[in-house]
């Protein structure tokens, strides 16, 4: 299907949005013409006058798949701002203070370095709604843009207007902590930008990783308890008691103590009922991949955790609806309402100093939780495949458990809540696979859970594919 924009034809393209953005392989899924296309889709839904603040990670593939962004967004009329090379925090707090259409992180977040995408973001610094990403989407497959005067500007002063975002009062509490810490970039985004920051406010702050690399030979792009051995290692000679470790575009942050990994769970809780004590708010607002741990210790301040659709985006929605505390996703996002509706990592750090009186009180506070234990698996399943997977798995949710006693949250994808355990099956936004996540107080429990349903999940996708039915990606 062709449209006209200035007397060229323009042919339209399938473009979908998984639940951060358009992600995919550079030049497989994501290719120049795509790319294209979804900046003069992104220019065309805005309109005239549109300013569009545009940003994007470290990997090889960013100059490139940038550039076809932005010629996109400039043959639609629309002017650029281009920040280059900025942690997601970052783009998302100077598109709502400077006032932009929209803003566009070229990036793939936590994905191996093969991968790239594009997120983008409302004039409020919030990720698009489900609705705008469809409104480009269809114009992508109708191929009608609009087109006009254009103008593209660098902007290199990015540090310098992230400063002013920040409260003084916020910055002066964590660094009257005298917490040292341990800053490990992951080779991404966040790479001498955030040491930067806090050694500008006052912090004492140590580094690793912190030289940018796209193919990311640190640790790789991903946190987690698997890939940060180094980085706890390299804390006491650091002379550092806490790591701030990001992931490749620096939406997520997770931490360590010179004991470890400090979980994801853990944190978020930890952070939560924080927040609920200082705030007088009392919900914490997340996603059905949320366990067990943040409720235990929100219900412990009178607080509840509402859950909601996975996705910072729709985390941050949740949270403005129910005038939440935080916002939070256990892969390491938090939301901070009074600052913006998006993942404030670099910021993160600096609430959580202010809520130590040492390092420890973390500990402390994990040890003293109820055990629980986490499984999570996966299951192949082609995205062409996964709607139908899912609308079956929907028809008859208690194939997959043993137990009787279920109450089932079909929210995002289906969580079975069985009593002291509960199962998420939901199909990834980002990979070609369907993800089983169990959790209960018995270990042996939550194998069992996961076990019984991943092994329903292959059955489905084993029958799917032979069958040949197929619906949309999810």
């Amino acid at each position: 299907m062709t449209g006209l924009r200035g007397g060229v034809a323009r042919t339209g393209h399938t473009v979908r949005f998984g639940t951060s953005g358009v992600r995919g392989v550079v030049s497989e899924d994501l290719t120049q013409a795509g790319c294209r296309c979804v900046g003069m889709a992104l220019g065309t839904v805005l309109g005239k006058g549109a300013r569009v603040c545009l940003g994007r990670d470290t990997r090889i593939s960013g100059p490139v798949v940038s550039g076809w962004f932005r010629r996109g967004l400039l043959a639609a009329g629309a002017d650029v701002v281009d920040l280059g090379v900025v942690p997601t925090p970052v783009l998302a707090a100077l598109t709502r203070a400077g006032g932009y259409s929209a803003g566009a992180m070229v990036t793939a977040s936590h994905n191996p370095p093969e991968y790239k995408g594009i997120k983008l973001f409302d004039a409020d610094g919030i990720g698009f709604s489900r609705e705008q990403e469809a409104a480009v989407e269809g114009l992508c497959r109708e191929g009608r843009f609009s087109g006009g005067a254009s103008r593209l500007e660098r902007e290199d002063r990015a540090l310098e207007l992230y400063l002013e975002c920040i409260p003084s009062g916020l910055a002066a509490t964590a660094a009257a902590s005298g917490i040292p810490l341990l800053v490990d970039p992951g080779n991404g985004a966040a790479c001498g930008f955030v040491c930067e920051v806090y050694e500008r406010l006052g912090l004492r702050v140590e580094s690793v990783n912190d030289v940018p690399d796209g193919r990311f030979p640190g640790r790789g792009p991903e946190p987690g308890p698997g890939t940060l051995d180094a980085t706890v290692a390299a804390l006491e000679g650091a002379g550092a008691e806490l790591a701030v470790c990001f992931d490749g575009d620096a939406d997520r942050v997770l931490f360590c103590d010179r004991e470890g990994f400090l979980g994801l769970d853990e944190m978020v809780a930890f952070i939560a009922r924080n927040r609920v004590r200082q705030t007088g708010k009392r919900c914490l607002a997340t996603t059905v991949e949320t366990g067990l741990l943040p409720e235990y210790a929100v219900a412990a301040e009178g607080g509840q955790v509402v859950r909601g659709e996975v996705g910072d985006a729709a985390v941050a929605r949740l949270a403005r609806q129910e005038d939440a505390a935080l916002g939070a996703e256990t892969v390491g996002v938090y939301i901070f309402p009074e600052l913006g509706f998006y993942p404030e990592s670099i910021l993160a750090p600096l609430y959580l100093l202010g809520m130590l009186g040492q390092v420890s009180d973390i500990r402390e506070f994990i040890n003293s939780l109820p055990p629980v234990h986490l499984v999570n698996r996966k299951v192949r399943c082609p995205s062409r495949l996964k709607t139908e997977v899912m609308r079956w798995l929907g028809g008859s949710p208690h194939d997959m458990v043993r137990s009787g006693n279920v109450r089932v949250n079909r929210t995002d994808g289906l969580r079975l809540e069985l009593g002291d355990a509960w199962l998420l099956v939901r199909p990834s936004g980002t990979e070609p696979v369907i993800r089983v996540t169990a959790e209960s107080t018995s270990a042996a429990d939550a194998e069992m859970v996961a076990g019984d349903a991943r092994a329903r999940v292959e059955e489905l996708v084993a029958m799917v594919e032979r069958l040949g039915l197929s619906g949309d990606a999810s």
